[in-house]
């Protein structure tokens, strides 16, 4: 989902700025640029770069300066790590913004609440999953794709509720009626393309997804 910046006050843009250059200088210090040197994965990169401005351009409005969108960047995560999610989630943003977004003076916001937040989740709930759970082939399929994407685009649509209600753009009445009643149904579609996309992958290109071995996952279970 995308917000217009002009919602929000100019502190605000300005912390959500410092946390996103904070983000993507620690993503560019720390991307496997080597990984992209191989011709293969530099294209399936880039192809996900493109496939994920596309998706955040299926959006619809549900109220003046607010729209909606699936966002993707599970599966993004789950094959490239934090650091390329985040840079993959950001240049699809630019995109999304030259293209007919709200503008560049909304950017950094957007820019945290569909990059970097969920970015970010998506790879501690990885960690926390592997401490936790068996590596089994399902439970990577089922858990890290499908449940983790619904989770994340919930944490996201409930922050960007709370940083509206908070500026004073909408109530919470208002929202209630107009935003809120749209989580329960973004749950589902976020988890089925993003689990079926993983799925789809790791059974036919399993290469592609840096955070899925057959070693790990498949051999003598």
């Amino acid at each position: 989902m995308e917000v217009e910046g002009a919602l929000f006050s100019a502190t605000l843009q300005g912390v959500f700025g410092v946390l996103y250059l904070i983000a993507l200088g620690g993503a560019l210090r720390l991307a496997p640029w080597s990984k992209l040197r191989d011709s293969e994965q530099l294209h399936v990169f880039f192809g996900s770069v493109v496939a994920l401005a596309l998706l955040w351009h299926l959006r619809a409005s549900v109220g003046p300066g607010l729209t909606f969108h699936l966002l993707g960047v599970t599966a993004v995560t789950l094959m490239f790590g934090w650091s390329l999610g985040i840079i993959a989630a950001s240049l699809a943003l630019v995109g999304v913004t030259l293209n007919g977004g709200f503008g560049w003076d909304s950017f950094l916001i957007n820019a945290v609440t569909t990059g970097v937040l969920p970015v970010t989740l998506s790879q501690v709930l990885l960690v926390v999953i592997r401490w936790y759970l068996p590596r089994y082939f399902f439970v990577y399929v089922l858990v890290n794709g499908f449940l983790t994407a619904g989770l994340v685009a919930l944490v996201s649509g409930y922050l960007v509720t709370g940083l509206l209600v908070l500026s004073g753009a909408y109530s919470f009445a208002e929202l209630s009626q107009s935003f809120l009643p749209f989580f329960p149904l973004m749950f589902l579609p976020e988890a089925m393309l993003n689990g079926w996309i993983l799925t789809v992958l790791v059974l036919f290109r399993p290469n592609w997804v840096y955070s899925f071995s057959d070693e790990q996952y498949l051999n003598g279970k």
